[in-house]
C-alpha cells in the first residue's frame, strides 16, 4: 500500500511542492466552482493567490503555525497548514492531497499531526472553512470530529451560503 509519512515542511523543495498542491487545490475549486465565478474571484484571485503562496512560510511560521507535507513512497503527495487565529485557537488552512494520495489516509494523517502539534503548542481549538462544494473534505470533517462551528471572519456578502465553518476542541 505504500509508505505514508507526515512531517513538517524544512526544505525549499518542501515549500515548491506545497505551493504546487496549493496551484492544484485551486484549480479543483475552479472546476467546482465553474457555475459561480464570483468565489474564485473573491477568494481565490490568482494574483493575491500568488502572493499568499509566497509568504507561506511567514504566515504559518513556529510558533505559531506550521506546514505540514506527506509523503507517500518518500514522494510529497499532501500538504496542510495552520497558523493561530485567536489565543488559544489555531486554524487549519489548504488540506489537500494528490489523487495518488487518496485512500492512503493521508489528509487524516495531515490532521492528526497538525492537531497534535496544536495541542502542544498550548492551543486549545483548531477551526476551518471549507466550500460546500468539497463535499468529501466535510465528510472528512465529520469523521475526524469536527462539528460545526460560527464563522471565525467577516464572510463576504452574498457568500454566506457557500462556505461552513468547523471547529474541533483540543
Amino acid at each position: 500500500m505504500g509508505e505514508l509519512r507526515v512531517r513538517q515542511a524544512r526544505a525549499a523543495a518542501d515549500l515548491e511542492a506545497v505551493r504546487s498542491l496549493c496551484r492544484d487545490y485551486r484549480a479543483l475549486l475552479a472546476e467546482r466552482t465553474l457555475e459561480r465565478p464570483e468565489v474564485l474571484a473573491n477568494y481565490y484571485a490568482e494574483a493575491s493567490y500568488e502572493a499568499l503562496l509566497a509568504s507561506l512560510e511567514e504566515k504559518h511560521a513556529r510558533p505559531d503555525g506550521a506546514i505540514f507535507v506527506a509523503e507517500l513512497d518518500g514522494r510529497i503527495v499532501g500538504c496542510g497548514m495552520t497558523h493561530r487565529v485567536g489565543p488559544e485557537t489555531c486554524e487549519i488552512k489548504r488540506v489537500f492531497t494528490t489523487e495518488a494520495a487518496r485512500g492512503h489516509g493521508a489528509a487524516k494523517a495531515i490532521f492528526s499531526e497538525a492537531m497534535a502539534l496544536a495541542r502542544d503548542d498550548g492551543y486549545r481549538v483548531m477551526v476551518l472553512d471549507t466550500m460546500i462544494w468539497l463535499t468529501e473534505a466535510m465528510a472528512l470533517y465529520d469523521r475526524l470530529g469536527f462539528s460545526e462551528w460560527a464563522p471565525f471572519y467577516d464572510v463576504p456578502e452574498g457568500f454566506e451560503e457557500l462556505i461552513r465553518f468547523y471547529g474541533i476542541r483540543l
